[in-house]
């Protein structure tokens, strides 16, 4: 296929620098597969049996101190003798990670009071082995998953530091998150500071993907808490696609030591304007921290591993699922739902586990021919020149190139157009007639056509439905919108 002229792109809307943030692929070395295989019978399992204990004492202490607390109580911070037990919790808690390996932490930059900082915010989040510097920072308040919170053990240490609920499932759980934050962060202190990983979920570290804005919200001081495993061989990073938890825990048991560093860094107390809008004070936040961890920033966010894990289900690549969601939020108001939709609309054209579609396959897809026409649009589609549209591409085809044409003008043009003498429907061989005319269509194609918009197959197609196909497949639009140029073009010379 003779490839056209590539249009010139919305910087804006170019391909993201770090295109997959939630994959980490672990890469063996013999050494490494040796030593793993020697401290699996040696060191580990003695770890191992380590944690479990040190993890059941810490489990009992909380448990302890969160016992027979009244519902008032609940409303506030942990007093007297159920407070004086979070020294013995935090030592515990610090044992833990210390007999898992964690024998250097480095620490760097100026920790400062919940009174000068009610807000800590933490990235880039990467592991469950993050929960480190929440031990480092005395067990105070995390925002957690409500699903956490109900896990054996584990559940009870989180709620030990009184944490703050996001139920994900609930439409009113970000309200109620938010209400509750700045309940506490404007307390004056008395609250302990508010722990928040903003970005959401895990990543590899290669970037800071979007800070969510809930915590940022209350327009009260944050300070930014960089953390990083400077280790030559990472078993610590958990994301979407890699090791599982109990792989990574293995194999991080099965190291000499496994190095952590977190570092404090100024601070940031928000403008007026960022007082106002809390996604500004967030993006402002994130790219103090990109700067301070020398990597770039993405518009990724958790609705990309929703739909990674979407595009998976459909024997797709997870990858194809990431498309830098909250840029194509902010930049085309596309929502989950419609990008959703999207994928599933996707796959049904590109029907392959390649998840790209070739010229061939929207040919296909839209019962039409090659032809000049259908080439300019696919290209249109085909941001990079590749030759192949993927997801992203398809995405913002639709939303830049297909539907701002896919109008009741064009429609009724379009339909005005198959329909000789206004009779109020098409028949099969008006319809035949013009795709051959238009786009050298032949008899079969254009008859399959016409059977799969007759929806009552009544060998008629009226109006409604010509623009409900239409508007299911918008990738007309922008065909009839260059015939119907064309028409007008060729009328005017006439003239």
């Amino acid at each position: 296929m003779k490839r056209p002229v590539v249009v010139p792109r919305q910087e804006s809307l170019m391909y993201p620098i770090v295109k997959n943030p939630f994959v980490h692929n672990l890469q063996f070395t013999t050494l490494d597969i040796v030593r793993i295989a020697i401290m699996s019978v040696t060191i580990a399992p003695v770890r191992l049996v380590s944690l479990s204990l040190l993890f059941g004492l810490a489990w009992l202490l909380a448990k302890i101190s969160l016992a027979w607390r009244t519902p008032e109580e609940k409303e506030k911070p942990l007093e007297g003798w159920r407070n004086s037990l979070r020294p013995l919790v935090v030592i515990v808690s610090r044992c833990v990670f210390f007999v898992g390996g964690f024998h250097w932490l480095t620490v760097k930059g100026e920790h400062h009071s919940a009174k000068e900082a009610p807000i800590i915010a933490l990235a880039p989040h990467s592991s469950f082995f993050d929960a480190l510097a929440i031990v480092y920072l005395n067990l105070s308040t995390v925002v957690a998953k409500q699903e956490t919170a109900l896990a054996p053990i584990i559940g009870t240490l989180i709620e030990y530091t009184q944490p703050v609920l996001v139920k994900r499932e609930d439409p009113n759980s970000r309200t109620n998150t938010i209400k509750e934050i700045h309940r506490r962060a404007h307390s004056g202190g008395k609250w302990p500071q508010i722990i928040i990983f903003p970005e959401g979920t895990c990543t590899n570290r290669s970037c800071l993907i979007n800070f969510k804005s809930g915590a940022f919200y209350p327009g009260s001081p944050v300070q930014p808490i960089c953390i990083r495993y400077p280790n030559q061989f990472d078993t610590v990073t958990w994301t979407w696609e890699g090791p599982g938890a109990f792989a990574l825990l293995w194999y991080t048991l099965c190291q000499f030591h496994t190095k952590c560093e977190i570092e404090f860094l100024p601070v940031y107390t928000p403008s007026e304007e960022e007082k106002k809008d809390a996604a500004l004070f967030a993006a402002n936040v994130r790219a103090t921290m990109a700067k301070a961890l020398d990597i770039p920033v993405t518009d990724h966010s958790y609705d990309d591993c929703r739909l990674m894990q979407k595009a998976a289900k459909l024997k797709l690549p997870k990858a194809e699922g990431l498309v830098e969601f909250m840029k194509l939020n902010k930049k085309l108001g596309l929502n989950f739902d419609a990008a959703s939709e999207l994928l599933d609309r996707f796959y049904a054209i590109a029907k392959n586990r390649e998840g790209k579609v070739t010229y061939e396959q929207f040919a296909n897809y839209l019962h039409l021919p090659k032809s000049n026409a259908l080439e300019e649009v696919f290209s249109l589609y085909d941001r990079d020149g590749s030759g192949t549209i993927d997801f992203r591409e398809y995405a913002i085809g639709l939303s830049l190139v297909s539907s701002p044409e896919n109008t009741e003008e064009t429609i009724q043009f379009a339909f005005q157009l198959f329909d000789e003498g206004n009779k109020g429907y098409i028949t099969k061989p008006e319809l035949g007639q013009i795709l051959h005319n238009a786009f050298n269509m032949d008899g079969l194609d254009s008859d399959a056509l016409f059977d799969e918009v007759d929806v009552n197959q009544d060998g008629k197609i009226c109006f409604d439905e010509f623009s409900k196909h239409a508007m299911k497949k918008p990738e007309y639009a922008k065909l009839f919108k260059t015939y119907q140029d064309a028409k007008t073009n060729g009328h005017q010379k006439q003239e």
